[in-house]
C-alpha cells in the first residue's frame, strides 16, 4: 500500500473550503481526497487485559482537492446527505407546511450549525480548526453509508 500524504489544515476559507499545507511538491493532485481528523483519535484498550492496542483515527470531514499549487491545496466538501420530508413537527405554527415539505439533498459543510450559510466562514463557526491533521484518503477507509 502506498504511503499516504499527511498534513494540516492551514486556513478555513468558506463554509465548504479549506486550505491544506501540502501541495504539488508533496505529491498532491486535483481530485485527491483528504480526511480531516479529530486530533485526539480514540485509544483502544483490550477489555480483558487493559493493554493498549493502538489508536483509531476519527474523521471530522472528507474534502476533495479542487486547486493545488506548489506548497498548498484548496479542498472542498463534497459529500451529500438526505433530509427526509414530511416532518410531523407539532411545535410549528405551520404544521401542514412541515408535513408537506419534500425531501431534499444537501452538501456537507464545515459549519457547526448547518442552518447558517454564509460565503465566508470564521474559524470560530467551524468544527474544523487550523492545525487539525489531514491525511490522504486511499480506498474506502473513511467511507460512510449515508443512506441511514
Amino acid at each position: 500500500m502506498p504511503s499516504r500524504i499527511e498534513g494540516k489544515v492551514a486556513q478555513i476559507l468558506t463554509a465548504r473550503e479549506l486550505v491544506i499545507n501540502k501541495g504539488t511538491v508533496d505529491g498532491v493532485e486535483v481530485g485527491m481526497r483528504f480526511a480531516v481528523l479529530n486530533s485526539r483519535g480514540v485509544d483502544i484498550k483490550d477489555p480483558d487485559t487493559g493493554e493498549a492496542l493502538g489508536s483509531v483515527e476519527i474523521e471530522k470531514a472528507i474534502v476533495k482537492v479542487v486547486r493545488v499549487s506548489d506548497r498548498l491545496a484548496v479542498a472542498r466538501t463534497f459529500r451529500t446527505y438526505r433530509i427526509p420530508g414530511g416532518s410531523f413537527y407539532l411545535g410549528s405554527t405551520k404544521v401542514l407546511e412541515q408535513m408537506m415539505r419534500p425531501p431534499r439533498t444537501e452538501i456537507e459543510t464545515l459549519q457547526t450549525d448547518e442552518r447558517r450559510l454564509k460565503d465566508e466562514l470564521d474559524e470560530s463557526g467551524s468544527y474544523i480548526k487550523k492545525g487539525d491533521p489531514v491525511v490522504q484518503v486511499i480506498g474506502d477507509e473513511f467511507d460512510q453509508d449515508d443512506s441511514q
